[in-house]
């Protein structure tokens, strides 16, 4: 299967001692610390990938609006409001011959200067701890960058993830990685941690599947996870929602108090009893909403 993501580089990021900074989603990070940053400050970032270069038409539906000040793509209002990174996936096989997939993972190094994805000796980690909720079984795949994929047929070295409607954790130390043996070059999972680009959660299953996932938590294998929410919890019990529309702010049902807040936690605006809000004296930015248990992150352009 051939599904080239990212590039090479011929340069491995450094392995020297380095603590691994276990990632959860409820504690409002974005960036994922793996202490091996290639020097660009571009490592941990989420991003997305899936089947439509190859002839597919598999898609991921965020349940809030994503961006930031900096990127439209950025999953920020996403990990607010999961506690993770979740989302409704849908598979589409279009003119595939195999199973549709979709994917979410993210750079163990980042870029280097040229703005190539950078390898970089993760054996220090000892493998791999996830915590995760999916309707479907899935696969935590070791990501080479594109010559290192192509290299071994695209077989990359991969460990099953059992199905989970409720939070689960799983660790894989890096020899529990394995090919599925149908590539044309072979690579051991404690081989692949030595040039190690990315960590990726694939979701692949028959055309026409879909249900939620949610990655709360990630570590080396000496991570502890605690029990993540079920799949669709968080959405149950955010009731509230609020939908920005250019510059007007609404909510799903009149609401006692709501407040915008900036970056720097400043109360910008404030209304009570009201159903929606204009912001049209707002400076364009990003902000969180407050009501009545609600808090989800906004950009005003």
């Amino acid at each position: 299967m051939k599904k080239s993501i990212l590039g090479a580089s011929a340069l491995l990021a450094a392995a020297s001692a380095f603590a691994f900074t276990t990632w959860n989603g409820t504690d409002g990070v974005y960036q994922i610390d793996t202490e091996l940053d290639a020097g660009t400050e571009t490592a941990g970032y989420w991003f997305i990938y899936n089947d439509k270069d190859d002839g597919g038409a598999s898609s991921i539906t965020w349940p809030v609006e994503p961006g930031n000040e900096y990127s439209e793509d950025a999953l920020d209002p996403i990990i607010d409001y999961c506690g993770g990174v979740c989302g409704t996936y849908t598979l589409d096989k279009g003119t595939l011959t195999y199973d549709p997939f979709v994917g979410i993972g993210f750079n163990v190094a980042g870029e280097d200067e040229s703005g190539t994805a950078a390898p970089a000796d993760a054996s220090g980690m000892g493998g791999v701890t996830i915590g995760y909720s999916c309707d479907v079984a899935a696969a935590l795949e070791m990501g080479l960058g594109d010559a290192g994929d192509a290299e071994i047929g695209w077989d990359n070295p991969a460990a099953s993830l059992p199905k989970a409607a409720s939070g689960v954790i799983k660790t894989f130390t890096w020899s529990q990685f394995k090919q599925a043996g149908w590539g044309s070059g072979k690579i051991t999972g404690d081989a692949a941690s030595k040039k190690l680009v990315a960590l990726k959660m694939k979701i692949q299953a028959k055309t026409g599947s879909t249900g939620q996932f949610n990655i709360y938590c990630v570590g080396d294998a000496s991570a502890t996870c605690g029990t993540g929410p079920a799949i669709g919890a968080k959405a149950a019990q955010a009731t509230l929602k609020a939908q920005l529309s250019g510059r007007t702010l609404s909510f799903a049902k009149t609401v006692a108090k709501a407040e915008i807040i900036n970056l720097q936690g400043q109360v910008v605006m404030a209304a009570s009893s009201v159903k929606s809000m204009d912001l049209s004296k707002v400076q364009a930015g990003v902000y969180m909403v407050r009501a009545e248990g609600l808090s989800q992150q906004i950009m005003v352009k």
